[in-house]
């Protein structure tokens, strides 16, 4: 659990804060662009960014994982070289093919006035996709202060860019414009936001390449190939329809209206709120950093590990319900990261948070079913979700609009963790603490409803009622599991 806690901390580092970043950009898109329909258009095509980088990682990224660490003598270069090689040969054919399909596309999509947002995206999406192997090598190498640093400078070169492009470019123009006017051009607006996307994706390429060569040494490896996409392309079905049920809402929303401008109005306002509930989902991905190659290497010892996955699951329930609580409690301060235009939306984001707690919840549970090879089952599992997702949206969307798309991935997400948690149990027994996770729960719950039900009009005094609810789950959660208690001084304000 230790080795655990500080690897999730250590990519906690790159995920957690250069997400947190990148959040900070928010409140500049959302008054800087010209209003809610260019957040639209962000929003949709970042949308299709993290459905497409899964559609070309095609699992290759677990299969890495579990293939390195098999009990049998594998080389791991040898695993390294061939992963190379095929995101390599499919992130390039996918390049020709996108820009050969870029026209028709453009215009399928909505945006024939400017085919090039379309191919910065796509451009970005072949290299990140490529990037995923050297990113896992160095996980599986443990280099995570390596990892986490290349990570957090293309974050930091990206919220440069977009600086100077939004706000430092527009006020030269003004003041001196010969000084840019060679190379700025005045109201692209969104535009800037994939310029300089595409640049950080160069840059973080190039950083990679040394990590990349030791692979390149090595001549793929067909047969090895064919195991590992043998093991993948069920996974790469999971992950094609879980992204799916993350992103449909943003996907589909714009199809569903004939008026396109509202539609992109729409889809901003509930793509900024969105973000606010995010910070969910930058626990989670730290986790899963840290989670996946700790399991596969428990997993590779032989022992019995049932005691470790489900303390895991334990801990990782507490600190989301914890930061599920932190953000509805401070609602009213992080509501102003967005332009007021945005806070229609605000009444999404608990939805959106409970249901990205269950999405975790069932990444969890994911690993009976990656260790004893039957991936197959994240697919149904995910499949089940997406049928469900698709049908909520289009149902109800156009009559309720985007709170239609939060309610769908609330279900879906309800709906995935339970179908894997009972089949898990008859096919891969781990005994969860669901005692203490009902206890954490119920706690939660009646926290919440007493920090939103009295009316306290003041808002000092309604953020200090809430400051004492948080402390409250804080002091039970210390008391009850964590292990301060038993640290010298720190302890004895617990015991």
């Amino acid at each position: 659990m230790k080795r655990l806690a500080k690897d999730t901390a250590v990519y906690g580092l790159s995920s957690i804060i250069g997400r947190f970043l990148n959040w900070l950009l928010v409140p500049m898109y959302t008054r800087v662009l010209s209003g809610p329909g260019e957040f639209g258009i962000y929003t949709n095509l970042y949308a299709w960014v993290a459905l497409l980088l899964v559609l070309l990682t095609y699992g290759m990224e677990t299969g890495f994982f579990r293939f390195i660490n098999k009990k049998e003598e594998t080389e791991p270069l040898r695993v390294y070289g061939t992963t190379l090689f095929s995101l390599g040969t499919t992130s390039l054919l996918f390049i020709l093919l996108s820009f050969l399909l870029l026209t028709p596309s453009s215009r399928l999509l909505g945006y024939e006035d400017h085919p090039e947002y379309l191919a910065m995206m796509l451009g970005i999406v072949a290299v990140d996709a490529f990037c995923s192997i050297p990113f896992a090598y160095l996980r599986y190498q443990g280099r995570a202060y390596r990892f986490a640093g290349i990570k957090l400078l293309s974050i930091f070169l990206n919220i440069i860019l977009n600086i100077f492009f939004l706000i430092v470019c527009p006020w030269l123009y003004k003041q001196a414009p010969q000084v840019i006017d060679w190379f700025y051009v005045p109201n692209y607006g969104v535009g800037y936001v994939f310029v300089a996307n595409v640049a950080t994706t160069l840059v973080t390429f190039l950083i990679l390449l040394p990590d990349m060569l030791p692979g390149f040494r090595h001549k793929p490896d067909f047969p090895l190939l064919k195991q590992i996409l043998y093991y993948s392309f069920p996974i790469l079905i999971l992950g094609i329809a879980g992204v799916f049920n993350q992103t449909a809402d943003k996907i589909i929303f714009p199809f569903l209206f004939e008026d396109k401008e509202y539609a992109n109005e729409q889809l901003g306002i509930y793509g900024a709120c969105f973000k606010i509930a995010v910070v969910m989902v930058m626990f989670i991905q730290a986790f899963r950093y840290a989670y996946e190659p700790f399991i596969f290497a428990r997993h590779k010892s032989g022992e019995d590990n049932t005691r470790a996955y489900s303390e895991a699951m334990k801990y990782f329930i507490i600190f989301a319900l914890l930061i599920f609580l932190g953000v509805m409690f401070y609602i009213d301060i992080l509501k102003l990261f967005v332009a007021p235009d945005y806070y229609p939306g605000l009444k999404v984001v608990p939805i959106v948070m409970l249901g990205e707690l269950f999405f975790g919840i069932y990444f969890n549970l994911s690993l009976w079913y990656k260790l004893s090879d039957q991936t197959q089952w994240g697919a149904y599992f995910s499949l089940a979700g997406c049928v469900a997702t698709v049908l909520i949206i289009i149902l109800f969307a156009p009559v309720y609009g985007f709170m239609a798309c939060a309610w769908a991935s609330f279900v879906c997400n309800l709906c995935m963790m339970l179908l894997s948690y009972f089949v898990g149990q008859k096919k891969f027994p781990i005994p969860y603490d669901l005692r203490s996770a009902f206890i954490y729960f119920a706690l939660a719950t009646v926290l919440f409803i007493a920090g939103m039900l009295p009316s306290i009009e003041n808002e000092i005094l309604r953020l200090a009622y809430r400051t004492a609810l948080l402390l409250l789950f804080i002091v039970f959660m210390i008391r009850r599991d964590l292990p301060l208690r038993e640290l010298p001084y720190i302890g004895r304000f617990f015991n």
